[in-house]
C-alpha cells in the first residue's frame, strides 16, 4: 500500500513579481496573498461525507451548513495547536464520529495526543495544509500593526513557524511509519547528504523463535478445551477426513496432523516456520505416520506443496491469539487458503466470533492497579498510570460478566480477507446487574466453531460451554483396553455437525484467558443501563503482530435517557 504525505504548504511569495509594482504594494499584501492560491483552491472532501468541494473554504462552509460543524471554531475552542488540529482532522476522517459527538470534546481526549492521528487519513488532504482562521492578518494583533515593515515581519514570523511546524510534522510521521522513502522529493537528501538505509522491520523473528521453545507447546496441548475440541471434530468426522489431503498451518508439535492421520487422511502436509518443525518430524516418525505426514519447515507464504499435490481438501490450524487476532497468524492461514485450498474445501475452524461485554474486574483492578496506592505506606500510584493503556490478559469468574455479549467481529474463514481484519464495529451492551454497580472494564473473548461443510453456523447456534470437571475426552480414546463408544446416528437434524468452544468466563478457562480493557473512569450502571459505542481494532504500526484497540462509548440510564459525554480510550494488545 502506498502512502502519500501532503506536500508542505507553499507560503513563499511568487518570485515573478511585476517590475512596476511598488514596495508599498508588497507591504500591503495580506496573509492570503502569501499562501499558495493553488493550495487554497484545491478540491477538498467534506469531513463527514464523500462530497468533494471546489476549495478548502467551501468544504469548511459546507460542513458548517450541512453538518453543523465549524472546524476552525472547534480548534479555537479547544485551543488546539498545529499538531492538535491535524490529529482532529485525521481522527474525524478515520473514526467517522457524528458531528454531535464532536461538540462534546473537551480538549483532553487521548486521541488529541496520539501520534497515530498524525498519519494522514486521506492522501494529499488540503485540510492538513491550510491553517485555521487564526492565521488571518485581521486578528487583534495584526490590526494594530500599522507600520508596514512591522506587519511584514509578523507575517514572516508566522511563515517561519508554519514551515517549522510542517517540517516537524513530516519528520514525525516519517519516523512513525518508517517511511522516509515514501516522501516526495522535498525530503530527498541533497548533494552533501547521504541517506542511510533504514533497517527493514522484522516482526517475525522473535515470534517464530518463541514457538521453537517447549513450554509454549506444553501450555497449548495441556489446554484441554482447545486440544480436545480439535480432536473431537477431527476424530468424530472420519467421513470428512477419510482419504482427504490436509494442510496443517502452524503445526507446532504436529498434534493436529496426528489427529488427521488417525482419522483417515490420505496425506497431511504439516507446515511450521519455527524450529519446532524438527521436533514435529521426529514425533511423526515415532508414531509411525511418516508415510502420511510430510513436515515442511518454512513460512506458508513461501513454501511449495510436494510435487504430487496441487490442492488440499481441508486446512486445519490453531491460529487464534489473545483477543483472537493477536499474533496476526490468521493472515498466513488466509494466504494458505487462497493458494492451496480447493474449491469447496473446508476450513477448520470454520468461524470465530469476537465477543465484547461489560465486566466487573474488581479483583484484577486491585491486583494490577489498586495496590500501587499504598505500598508500605507510600503512594506509588504513578506506576499504574500507563496500565490503562495496556489490555490485560487474565481470567475472571463467570459472575463478573454484567451484560450479554455483543459480537463485534464475525469471521467466516471461508470468505474473510486480510484487509477485513482491521475493522470498526458499533456495539450496544445492556447491563444485567441486579443492583447499581460500577463497571470498571470491557471484556473481550472469542467463540470458535467447526462445521463439516465449512459453512457458517446458523445465527441461533449457542457455543458449547464446558464446565469444571466435565469429561471432554472420554468418547475419543479407549479406556481400559475397550474401544471408544460409537455414537448412534441421529435422525433428522444432525446436532453433532457443529463443534465449538468458548474462551469466555462462562466456560472452563483456556490458555487464551480473556482480554480486559480497564476504564480510567468506571461506568455507573443499573439493570437496563445501555452502553453504546464503537470498537476499533487494527494491527499495530509498531509491530504488526500486536493490536491497537480504540473504544469509543457513552452511557444511557435507559432507552429514554440522554447519552453521557463520549469517552475514548486506546489500548495496546501485546
Amino acid at each position: 500500500m502506498s502512502l502519500h504525505l501532503p506536500p508542505p504548504p507553499n507560503f513563499a511569495k511568487d518570485e515573478e513579481t511585476d517590475s512596476g509594482s511598488s514596495e508599498a504594494d508588497d507591504d500591503d499584501q495580506n496573509w492570503d496573498d502569501w499562501a499558495s492560491d493553488s493550495l487554497i483552491k484545491a478540491p477538498c472532501q467534506s469531513l463527514f461525507d464523500g462530497k468533494i468541494l471546489p476549495s478548502v473554504e467551501e468544504a469548511l462552509a459546507y460542513d458548517k451548513a450541512s453538518h453543523g460543524f465549524d472546524l476552525n471554531d472547534v480548534c479555537s475552542k479547544l485551543s488546539l495547536d498545529f499538531h492538535g488540529r491535524i490529529r482532529l482532522i485525521n481522527y474525524i476522517r478515520k473514526s467517522k464520529p457524528t458531528p454531535g459527538s464532536l461538540s462534546l470534546l473537551k480538549g483532553d481526549e487521548t486521541f488529541l495526543a496520539s501520534d497515530e492521528y498524525l498519519i494522514p487519513a486521506l492522501e494529499d488532504d488540503p485540510l492538513l495544509q491550510i491553517q485555521s482562521g487564526d492565521w488571518s492578518d485581521s486578528d487583534d494583533e495584526d490590526a494594530k500593526l500599522v507600520d508596514p515593515a512591522r506587519r511584514v515581519q509578523t507575517l514572516e514570523r508566522k511563515l517561519a513557524a508554519a514551515q517549522r511546524d510542517f517540517a516537524e510534522y513530516r519528520a514525525l510521521v516519517s519516523r512513525k511509519l518508517n517511511a522516509t522513502g515514501l516522501l516526495d522529493g522535498s525530503s530527498e537528501p541533497g548533494p552533501s547528504q547521504v541517506a542511510a538505509p533504514l533497517p527493514v522491520r522484522d516482526d517475525d523473528s522473535h515470534y517464530f523463535k518463541s514457538y521453537g521453545e517447549n513450554d509454549i507447546h506444553a501450555v497449548m496441548i495441556q489446554d484441554k478445551v482447545r486440544t480436545s475440541t480439535y480432536a473431537y471434530f477431527i476424530l468424530t468426522n472420519p467421513a470428512l477426513f477419510r482419504d482427504a489431503i490436509v494442510l496443517d498451518v502452524g503445526c507446532g508439535t504436529g498434534i493436529l496432523s496426528l489427529f488427521a492421520a488417525r482419522s483417515g487422511a490420505k496425506r497431511v502436509i504439516a507446515v511450521d516456520a519455527s524450529d519446532i518443525a524438527e521436533k514435529a518430524e521426529l514425533i511423526v516418525k515415532a508414531n509411525g505416520f511418516e508415510d502420511i505426514i510430510t513436515v515442511i519447515q518454512g513460512k506458508v507464504e513461501e513454501i511449495s506443496l510436494p510435487d504430487d499435490i496441487d490442492k488440499v481438501d481441508i486446512i486445519i490450524s490453531e491460529w487464534m491469539g489473545y483477543a483472537l487476532l493477536y499474533e496476526s497468524m490468521l493472515d498466513s492461514v488466509l494466504h494458505a487458503r487462497d493458494r492451496f485450498l480447493r474449491s469447496n474445501g473446508v476450513m477448520a475452524p470454520s468461524q470465530c466470533k469476537m465477543q465484547l461485554g461489560l465486566c466487573d474486574a474488581s479483583e484484577i483492578f486491585k491486583d494490577r492497579i489498586g495496590f500501587w496506592n499504598d505500598v508500605y505506606g507510600f503512594d506509588l500510584s504513578a506506576m499504574a498510570d500507563d496500565l490503562y493503556d495496556e489490555a490485560i490478559v487474565d481470567v475472571v469468574g463467570p459472575n463478573t460478566m454484567l451484560s450479554e455479549p455483543y459480537t463485534v467481529k464475525d469471521l467466516i474463514l471461508s470468505e474473510v480477507t486480510p484487509r477485513q481484519l482491521d475493522f470498526s464495529s458499533s456495539f450496544t451492551l445492556v447491563s444485567t446487574t441486579e443492583r447499581r454497580t460500577k463497571i470498571n472494564s470491557f471484556i473481550l473473548y472469542f467463540d470458535t466453531f467447526f462445521t463439516r461443510n465449512g459453512h457458517p453456523v446458523p445465527s441461533s447456534t449457542s457455543v458449547k460451554l464446558i464446565k469444571e470437571g466435565e469429561l471432554v475426552l472420554a468418547e475419543l480414546w479407549p479406556v481400559g483396553g475397550k474401544p471408544a463408544p460409537q455414537r448412534r446416528k441421529s435422525h433428522g437434524v444432525d446436532k453433532e455437525s457443529i463443534t465449538s468452544f468458548s474462551t469466555g468466563p462462562q466456560s472452563v478457562p483456556t490458555h487464551w484467558k480473556q482480554t480486559l480493557f480497564l476504564l480510567r473512569e468506571p461506568i455507573s450502571v443499573e439493570e437496563g443501563s445501555i452502553v453504546h459505542g464503537t470498537f476499533h481494532c487494527r494491527k499495530s504500526e509498531d509491530n504488526s503482530r500486536e493490536l491497537d484497540v480504540e473504544i469509543h462509548y457513552s452511557v444511557k440510564e435507559d432507552s429514554e435517557s440522554p447519552a453521557s459525554d463520549l469517552i475514548v480510550q486506546m489500548y495496546k494488545v501485546r
